[in-house]
């Protein structure tokens, strides 16, 4: 029946065929065959898909597959995970050019852009300083997904935060501080030496076909009641310009029947974000602020763009998000794919997922209880100023938001320094390998798509395909690999 350990939870089984060497034996020669059988897809790229799971490193794998296993009745680590299919790995250094631990804004640039940045700067080279407005211009660097759209791919950008923060914008911007959401958030100076604030940017920097995520009150003048709060006066619209870019976003995009007439967007109500009654756009550009009005505009074959902002700030975590309201990432992903997938040239995507902390029941060594977190090192306290405290009990420490005692009591949590894991799948995959620099991301992105700069890639002449058959479907498997910590497959 195999070894019985007793743990703080309860009683622990040992699998009996784990405490026999041809077990171990019988598993590792089977990795062995599969290992031969793998051969490089050596041919371009259609579709771009890259999963960032913030927060998801190598730790946070290994306590999610216990999770796994354990909320399936099993004891842990042995249970895989869909993404421990992927057949090639490296590691990307993801230190900032002016710091050994980074943020995301630094990050991003480096794997959206191919160029290393400076702490909390975005889309520009190490050459701009923070917050000095005056260095961004003539330091812009330019990402995968923009050079994805100028060789005529379909683009798009989901996430869960809102859609203006550091790691999506990375996709877009070029801007010297992070936190330049509104041009509210802006100081005067920066605006009068012409920078221009995140979500400006983001309707008029790149032609995005889709755009889902969080971040309404960004893209809406001052006082703007918001659609989903409409009584509660905090969620309102702050931008100062007067811009409605959620208006100016859809209005470069017209349809017009035959005699001229605007289908849509509808004129917005005053004081009102733009309304686009379902049925209304039969084809080209659909706003959507909820869950339906979403779903309905993926299912037109005649929706081309698409932008949902479906909370004012960062999405709700999923245990607590208004499931009739808010989609989730499933969905908003599936409904970006089907809209990109419209494109014959094919697609380029970015998905990211704020994760929270992982809990676990017990765990193999010895059953103990883990009651941290990925985080627990660096982040917020509980209670500012409190002495370190053991859990109040175990039910507390397995809710989703229990906020574990920090030795580094800070406002949030804050970066590792650590290398980052890249699993990869698809055509070119196989240049995942080794210790890389994060810069290194981008440009093999672009290599295996043959886009600039790199369209004279080995690969678009060859016509070949080492294992001579077509990779599985986009939808079937971004089904499968929702939660890497950097996923790239790279579909044809």
């Amino acid at each position: 029946a195999g070894a019985v350990v007793l743990g703080l939870m309860g009683v622990c089984t040992v699998p009996a065929e784990e405490e026999n060497p041809s077990f171990w034996y019988k598993q590792a020669a089977s990795a062995i065959d599969a290992s031969l059988k793998l051969q490089p897809r050596i041919h371009e790229a259609k579709n771009l898909i890259i999963f960032l799971g913030d927060g998801f490193g190598v730790p946070t794998i290994t306590a999610t597959r216990i999770l796994k296993a354990q909320q399936q009745g099993k004891l842990g680590p042995e249970t895989p995970l869909a993404l421990d299919a992927f057949p090639y790995m490296a590691l990307s250094k993801t230190y900032n050019v002016d710091r050994h631990v980074p943020d995301s804004a630094g990050t991003g640039t480096a794997y959206l852009c191919g160029v290393k940045g400076n702490y909390k700067t975005i889309g520009v080279s190490a050459a701009a300083r923070h917050a000095e407005c005056n260095t961004t211009f003539g330091n812009e660097v330019i990402s995968v997904m923009q050079r994805a759209r100028k060789a005529g791919k379909a683009v798009g950008i989901v996430t869960t935060t809102r859609v203006q923060h550091a790691s999506p914008s990375g996709t877009y911007a070029h801007v010297v501080d992070r936190n330049w959401y509104a041009d509210a958030s802006m100081p005067q100076e920066a605006r009068q030496q012409g920078c221009k604030d995140i979500a400006w940017q983001l309707v008029h920097n790149v032609d995005i076909n889709v755009i889902l995520g969080g971040g309404r009150i960004y893209m809406t003048p001052a006082g703007t009641p918001d659609p989903e709060y409409p009584a509660d006066s905090s969620q309102n619209g702050i931008r100062e310009d007067g811009n409605n870019l959620i208006d100016m976003w859809l209005e470069a995009r017209p349809v017009r029947d035959a005699s001229g007439t605007l289908l849509c967007p509808l004129p917005p109500a005053q004081g009102q974000a733009p309304t686009n009654p379902l049925g209304i756009c039969p084809q080209g550009a659909r706003y959507a602020w909820n869950r339906t009005e979403m779903l309905a505009a993926a299912a037109d074959p005649n929706v081309k763009y698409l932008m949902g902002l479906f909370e004012p700030m960062d999405t709700k975590y999923n245990m607590v998000r208004n499931t009739t309201l808010d989609p989730s990432l499933t969905e908003m992903t599936e409904a970006a794919i089907t809209v990109l997938s419209r494109n014959p040239n094919g697609f380029y995507l970015f998905v990211e997922d704020k994760l929270g902390l992982v809990f676990l029941g017990p765990v193999r060594e010895g059953c103990r209880v883990w009651v941290g977190g990925v985080r627990a090192a660096v982040g917020p306290q509980p209670t500012v100023g409190a002495h370190l405290q053991v859990a109040e009990s175990t039910t507390a420490t397995m809710k989703f938001d229990y906020q574990p005692q920090a030795a580094v009591p800070l406002k949030s949590e804050t970066h590792g320094g650590e290398d980052v894991a890249i699993l990869a799948r698809g055509p070119m995959a196989h240049l995942f390998h080794g210790v890389q620099e994060q810069t290194y991301v981008a440009h093999a992105m672009a290599y295996a798509a043959c886009i600039e700069p790199y369209t004279d890639c080995r690969q678009r002449n060859s016509g070949s395909s080492i294992l001579g058959n077509s990779s599985p479907s986009t939808h079937g498997t971004f089904l499968a690999l929702l939660l890497p910590a950097l996923l790239l497959p790279l579909f044809h």
